[in-house]
C-alpha cells in the first residue's frame, strides 16, 4: 500500500488518482482492524425436503426427525450478490469549500472507497450522479472493468444545478427493476418533508437505504466574525452581504431544527443516517457502512 495521508482529506485528494485513493483507504482500514472484508459468497437456508439415498447425511435436519419421525434435509442456495446503487449529490451546494476540500470532492471519494469495498466483496455495484436529473448512470455490475468505469465517471462528475433531491429520487424509484442497495450521498439540503415521502417510496420498494450526510465544519459551527458576502452556489447571481454576529443564532438555530428533521425523516422511513464532516478521515465511512451491513445482515437472519 503507498504512503498517502490517510487522516488529512484535503491532503489525500490531491495525492493521487482517485483508484488509488479508494484502494488505500479501503485496505488502510481493514489493516488497522486486523481482518478483511473482502468475503466470498456464503450460503443460506431455503427449505426443507425429503430425505433420499445418497444424500449427504451431514444435510439431514435431527431437529425434524425428532419431531416428526422422518428424515429431512436442508436445502441450500447461494446468496446472490447484492446490488448497491451509489446515489451522489452534484448539485451546487456541495461545492462548497473553505479550510477543507469541497464537500463534493469528499463525497466523491467516499463513493469510490465504498464502491471499492463493494466491488471486492463481489457485490454489483452502480453508480448515479444528480442534480436536478440524473446526469450519468452506472448500472450495477460485478464486472472486473467496473470499478476503473466507476472512478472514471466520477472523475468527471461536476457540481452543477440546483437541489432536485425530493423529485430526483421519486423519479429513480420506478426504473429500478431489481431489488436494490441504495447509498445515498449528500448534503441534504432541500425540504426533509418531500424526502421523507420519496425515502418511503423506496421502502414500499423493498430497496434498503442508507443516507450518508456530508458536511463542511462551517455549515455547523458557522464561525464567521466579520461582514461577509454569502453567496448561493445554486443560484449564481444570488448574494447577500450580512452581519455575522446578528445572523449565528439564527442561522445555528435553524440548521439544528434542519438536522433534527432529517434524522426524524430517516428514522421515519426505517433508515440509518451517517453524518460527515469534510475535516474526518474517509475510514470512518468505510468502517460505519461495515458497521451498519453486519447490522442489517443479522436483523435480516434474525428475521426469517
Amino acid at each position: 500500500m503507498s504512503d498517502l495521508p490517510l487522516q488529512d482529506p484535503t491532503a489525500l485528494a490531491k495525492s493521487s488518482q482517485l483508484d488509488v485513493i479508494a484502494r488505500s483507504i479501503v485496505e488502510g482500514y481493514m489493516m488497522g482492524q486486523h481482518k478483511s472484508p473482502f468475503k466470498g459468497t456464503s450460503v443460506e437456508f431455503v427449505e426443507h425436503r425429503q430425505y433420499y439415498p445418497g444424500d449427504e447425511i451431514r444435510h439431514i435436519d435431527w431437529r425434524a426427525l425428532g419431531k416428526t419421525g422422518k428424515y429431512y434435509v436442508k436445502e441450500f442456495e447461494e446468496e446472490t450478490n447484492m446490488r448497491v446503487y451509489l446515489l451522489l449529490d452534484s448539485s451546487g451546494s456541495m461545492a462548497y469549500a473553505a479550510r477543507t476540500l469541497s464537500k463534493f470532492a469528499y463525497a466523491r471519494i467516499v463513493a469510490a472507497s465504498l464502491g471499492y469495498l463493494l466491488h471486492h466483496q463481489r457485490d454489483a455495484v452502480g453508480l448515479i450522479s444528480f442534480d436536478t436529473q440524473i446526469r450519468q448512470r452506472i448500472e450495477p455490475s460485478t464486472n472486473p472493468k467496473n470499478f476503473q468505469f466507476l472512478t472514471s465517471t466520477l472523475m468527471e462528475c461536476q457540481p452543477g444545478g440546483e437541489t432536485a433531491l425530493s423529485s430526483v429520487l421519486s423519479g429513480l424509484v420506478p426504473t429500478l427493476k431489481r431489488r436494490s442497495m441504495i447509498v445515498l450521498i449528500s448534503d441534504f439540503f432541500d425540504d426533509p418533508r418531500p424526502l421523507e415521502q420519496a425515502l418511503q417510496m423506496f421502502r414500499r420498494h423493498r430497496h434498503e437505504v442508507i443516507l450518508i450526510q456530508v458536511l463542511a465544519p462551517e455549515e455547523l459551527e458557522f464561525p464567521f466574525d466579520k461582514p461577509t458576502q454569502f453567496r448561493s452556489l445554486e443560484r449564481t447571481a444570488h448574494r447577500l452581504l450580512v452581519d455575522p454576529h446578528r445572523l449565528r443564532q439564527v442561522y445555528l438555530k435553524q440548521f439544528r431544527e434542519f438536522q433534527d428533521q432529517l434524522k426524524n425523516a430517516a428514522l421515519g422511513c426505517g433508515d440509518d443516517l451517517l453524518s460527515l464532516q469534510t475535516v474526518e478521515p474517509f475510514e470512518k465511512a468505510v468502517g460505519s457502512y461495515l458497521t451498519w451491513r453486519t447490522q442489517r445482515g443479522k436483523t435480516r437472519h434474525i428475521s426469517r
